[in-house]
């Protein structure tokens, strides 16, 4: 943060041109070892020491975990309010994968790599991107309505092998 107000005042000039730190102090000033409310060092990489998330165009956000909780609580919400039957894949599908990130990011609001990890499904930067995603084909489902077009099928299941067309291929003679 005073890295910033600094770099403000080194642009508009509202520090004097005698007074301003030199190049090599301004990059110190920067780069903080330490988060202002923890006695805690950041360790490069990790948590809030994390720079990049390594994929571009994907920024680093130190928020991901609360925003996934939020994004993913909307879903459920949103499934609550619908009348897609209860019953309905998607919707059981969905609901259980929800439940399961919003479960493992409040048990680890602090651990983004631990709520990584359990959800086995990239970066909590991409989590919440997912979320987002997954909202959209959410109101999608809800406005054509694609329970309604799924109808059960008969499956014709004969365990006669005879009746098969199925043929073993040839197996090599040694």
């Amino acid at each position: 943060m005073a890295s910033r107000m600094l770099a403000r005042r080194l642009l508009t000039g509202a520090i004097s041109r005698s007074s301003r730190p030199s190049v090599a102090q301004f990059r110190l000033a920067s780069v903080p070892l330490q988060r202002e409310f923890s006695s805690k060092p950041l360790v490069p990489g990790v948590g809030l020491g994390k720079t990049s998330t390594g994929l571009v165009g994907l920024a680093v956000d130190h928020e991901a975990v609360p925003k996934m909780i939020v994004k993913y609580q909307a879903i459920l919400d949103k499934l609550a309010a619908s009348d897609m039957p209860e019953d309905a894949q998607y919707r059981i599908n969905v609901e259980a994968i929800a439940r399961y990130r919003i479960k493992a990011a409040q048990e680890n609001l602090d651990d983004p790599e631990m709520v990584e990890e359990l959800c086995n499904c990239g970066q909590v930067e991409e989590l919440v991107i997912q979320a987002d995603q997954e909202m959209g084909v959410v109101d999608m489902y809800i406005r054509e309505r694609w329970w309604e077009l799924i109808k059960p099928v008969d499956i014709e299941y004969n365990p006669d092998p005879a009746d098969d067309d199925y043929t073993e291929p040839p197996t090599e003679k040694a």
